[in-house]
């Protein structure tokens, strides 16, 4: 097993220049494989280190730490990554997940992956941000119901949330040095649903499959008024996204979602007068193109 920290020259650790940025990622990497890649890169030009003293740090050969920073070839392994990682001094917990679901999406099998983490020294413990663990906690049921009604899929919600938040503990120096982190995680969670989700021919999420899961089209025992009413929310949803996306995430919140009106502020990390606002305006213009839905559906 290569040595995780090659000796250092005296003066090493204050380099006298900032780092270059490496040279761009290969298109060839994935998405998840970029959630990763990403702050491992902003963490090394921000350093100040050159890709020479990462070498040295990390006992890898150039070649090689350069192929990883750009996501060109094979996908890499988990020895390598973690040298790379614990040199930068980032969190291991949150990057080791993503990494195994970047590798998931490089159509590695679980067995390589199981056998590339068990080359590393197992971790010590970690202990996560109290202020990531306490949002995360608060956080994490109204996020998968927003993930889940553009998704339609739990699991695939539960995915996108749990990414959200490891990125989040990944990069929670710059999180919190943030204006408002709340506001900064919910557009980061936002972001990443809406790569997600279906997507319409002129761009807009396809909201339009959430019309089947609503309680009150289920408990409609009249197949055809049924059928009406789910012609009625497709409408009413699609709709929905052709508002302005922080009165789109508002109306999905409370009336998709069925979270209190009260709760919304704190989740999208909006005043309460300007959530009001947001729900007052969306109201109005789904009236305006959509007089014929109830938003109490």
């Amino acid at each position: 097993m290569k040595p995780t920290h090659a000796p250092r020259r005296q003066g090493e650790d204050a380099p006298s220049r900032r780092g270059r940025p490496p040279e761009p990622i290969c298109e060839t990497a994935g998405p998840i494989h970029r959630t990763w890649l990403e702050p491992v890169r902003r963490r090394l030009t921000g350093s100040g280190l050159t890709l020479g003293a990462l070498v040295s740090r990390s006992g890898y050969s150039k070649t090689r730490i350069s192929e990883l920073l750009r996501g060109k070839g094979y996908y890499p392994g988990w020895e390598i990554t973690y040298s790379v990682i614990r040199a930068l001094d980032l969190p291991v917990t949150p990057l080791r997940r993503l990494w195994m679901a970047a590798a998931l999406e490089a159509d590695k099998d679980t067995d390589w992956i199981k056998n590339r983490i068990r080359d590393v020294q197992p971790l010590g413990r970690e202990d996560q941000p109290v202020a990531h663990l306490g949002l995360t906690q608060a956080m994490w049921q109204p996020y998968t119901a927003y993930a889940q009604a553009f998704l339609q899929s739990e699991r695939r919600a539960r995915q996108v949330v749990g990414e959200t938040f490891d990125i989040l503990w990944l990069t929670w120096d710059a999180a919190t040095a943030t204006s408002d982190t709340t506001r900064h995680a919910w557009l980061l969670l936002r972001g990443r649903v809406l790569a997600r989700a279906p997507q319409r021919p002129d761009g807009r999420p396809d909201l339009r499959a959430a019309a089947f899961s609503t309680v009150a089209q289920a408990a409609v025992p009249d197949l055809a008024e049924r059928l009406h009413r789910i012609d009625v929310l497709a409408r009413f949803f699609d709709t929905v996204t052709r508002l302005p996306p922080d009165q789109m995430d508002v109306t999905v919140l409370r009336y998709l979602c069925g979270i209190p009106e009260a709760a919304v502020p704190g989740i999208v990390g909006l005043a309460p007068a300007i959530t009001h606002t947001l729900d007052h305006h969306a109201r109005g213009a789904l009236n305006e193109l959509c007089p014929d839905s109830d938003t109490q559906e």
